[in-house]
């Protein structure tokens, strides 16, 4: 019994482990504001992305040099004045993004999904398996694929 107990507490700190590890990865706390520049992006909307933008440029601080595309890219998105400049920086902003989760091997969660546009042939990441394109907006809310699932 006391073996048991002992391989559940070996279990359940490695366990523990792994949370604090994931939650302490950098590249996790540029995916909320990510995501929620993605979000507003296929609701044609523009709102809030400068100060998302924000957040994502000090995050990606925190990566040192391998964060510079990503910084770089989200000071040019938070500084556009018009949704389809917007789209155009969230595509650059995108693909710093997905090469440096590549990069690194990071664990983004279960439910993230890197996806892709044929028509406009850019990429992005979305939590869950239903496309909601960034680039086309409510016109064009579920044209994509689903290009790989994100751990």
């Amino acid at each position: 019994m006391r073996y048991v107990s002992r391989v559940i507490l070996v279990f359940a700190a490695i366990i523990a482990m792994a949370g604090a590890a994931r939650a302490g990865d950098p590249v996790l706390a540029l995916l909320d504001p990510y995501f929620r520049i993605q979000t507003q992006l296929t609701s044609d909307s523009t709102e809030g992305i400068k100060s998302d933008a924000e957040l994502i440029v000090k995050g990606a601080h925190e990566l040192g040099d391998a964060g510079k595309g990503i910084a770089t890219a989200a000071d040019t998105l938070g500084t556009t004045s018009s949704l389809p400049e917007a789209r155009e920086a969230f595509s650059k902003l995108s693909d710093a993004v997905i090469a440096y989760a590549d990069g690194v091997k990071a664990n983004t969660g279960s439910d993230v999904n890197t996806m892709y546009c044929p028509m406009v042939k850019k990429s992005w990441m979305q939590k869950g398996d239903k496309v909601r394109n960034p680039y086309g907006g409510k016109a064009m809310l579920d044209c994509g694929e689903k290009k790989k699932k994100n751990s």
